[in-house]
């Protein structure tokens, strides 16, 4: 159904990602909760659909459709599953860093290979110490003539297991001109992917540690010039990271008023359907609304950003809402299923595993709280937004 926010291709695009998903993604998720190893073959099937490509102009075999484009693929695809939806993500937030701070040769390197899928690229900022004090990392990057030596740990990388190209933040002076950006192949000598370690939800998607021990990067590899690390790493963060991760928060959510909607269809007490029961009722009915909320506010926000508006509030707000309110209905639906929704063979309790995992990155809710505390009070410094809203080929809004 076309909405105020999307065009027929949007939805045409819907569903084909749907049909997808429930195709080769949904019948892999048994296996995939119950080994909780990182999905390598699927990681690939995905990003051969050409997806990863979202916000890629054509000119470098991108779709070309925007940030709109990109969350309905990570929607639909994390309603079937989280971690899926999560790795798309994750690639796709590493093609940040190249669309708008890589050179043209990078671009012409790097950009297709990642439109067909050839490539997963990832983003790597944050470090065991700092966590997101960005300023406060202190893995470095130190010239020795033509090149660069990294030196450093990164942890809770999207994609760190699957990824062929990483785009690492490390320090190469004091102060918060002191970051700066490189591209570093997967296979370089002296960088090491630590082993995968199963987490509490997201089975199936790896994010892990990477080390680097005198890891010789070539200085055409570094994105930008000296100093632009902390652009690379916010505008990242900002304008990709909150946006996608409030995707996969709607796909979650979808998928849990979905389930929850059918069980109490079919679950009966009483003598009639679970779902007649008003004080069962009335948490649908706030499910649902939490849900049609926290959609509007993620259209609403990708809207304004492919259009180049100011909208950094927006992005914030909506991953605040699309967290917080796929959390607590996914608590509601727990509590809807009472005992039933405590086993593995019911996906509710996945979905709630899962919604945790989306609080963090990109910024807290607190984080997020703060930020629009100072939007309140006018003291808000800058709008990523305005300067980076990602680049769309001439028809894409039609």
């Amino acid at each position: 159904m076309v909405t105020p926010f999307t065009t027929e291709r949007h939805e045409r695009l819907r569903r084909q990602v749907r049909e997808f998903a429930e195709a080769e993604v949904r019948p892999r998720v048994p296996e995939m909760e119950e080994s909780r190893t990182v999905q390598h073959r699927l990681a690939r099937l995905i990003a051969r659909q050409g997806w990863i490509g979202a916000t890629i102009t054509r000119r470098y075999g991108g779709m070309g459709q925007g940030h709109l484009a990109k969350t309905i693929i990570i929607e639909e695809l994390s309603r079937v599953s989280a971690a899926m939806g999560a790795m798309v993500q994750a690639s796709q937030l590493g093609v940040a860093k190249i669309v708008h701070f890589g050179s043209e040769e990078q671009k012409k390197t790097w950009l297709p290979a990642i439109a067909a899928g050839e490539c997963l690229p990832t983003i790597a900022v944050t470090e065991p110490e700092s966590g997101g004090h960005v300023l406060g990392m202190t893995s470095s990057a130190v010239r020795d003539g033509d090149d660069y030596v990294l030196n450093g740990r990164k942890v809770y990388v999207g994609n760190s297991h699957v990824g062929d190209l990483h785009g690492v933040v490390v320090r190469t002076g004091p102060g918060s001109d002191g970051l700066s950006a490189f591209l570093v192949e997967a296979d370089r000598p002296g960088l090491t992917v630590g082993p995968h370690r199963p987490a509490m939800g997201l089975h199936g998607f790896g994010f892990g540690e990477l080390r680097f021990d005198g890891c010789r990067v070539p200085a055409a590899n570094r994105l930008g010039a000296e100093g632009d690390g902390l652009h690379v790493a916010y505008s990242s963060s900002v304008l990709y990271g909150r946006p996608n991760l409030t995707a996969v928060s709607l796909g979650i959510h979808r998928a849990v008023v979905e389930d929850t909607g059918a069980f109490t269809a079919r679950r009966h007490r009483y003598g009639r359907p679970l779902a007649e029961l008003p004080s069962v009722k009335l948490k649908l009915g706030r499910m649902q609304s939490r849900l049609m909320t926290a959609r509007v506010a993620a259209y609403h926000a990708v809207h304004l950003l492919d259009r180049g508006e100011p909208c950094d509030a927006e992005l914030m707000n909506a991953k605040l809402v699309n967290v917080e309110h796929a959390i607590d209905s996914a608590r509601d639906a727990m509590e809807v299923h009472a005992a039933c929704g405590l086993f593995t063979d019911r996906p509710v309790e996945r979905y709630l595993r899962d919604a945790f995992h989306i609080f963090a990155p990109a910024g807290t809710s607190e984080v997020q709280l703060l930020r629009l505390g100072e939007v309140a009070l006018g003291t808000a410094k800058g709008q990523w937004s305005r300067r980076f809203a990602a680049p769309q080929d001439a028809d894409a809004l039609a």
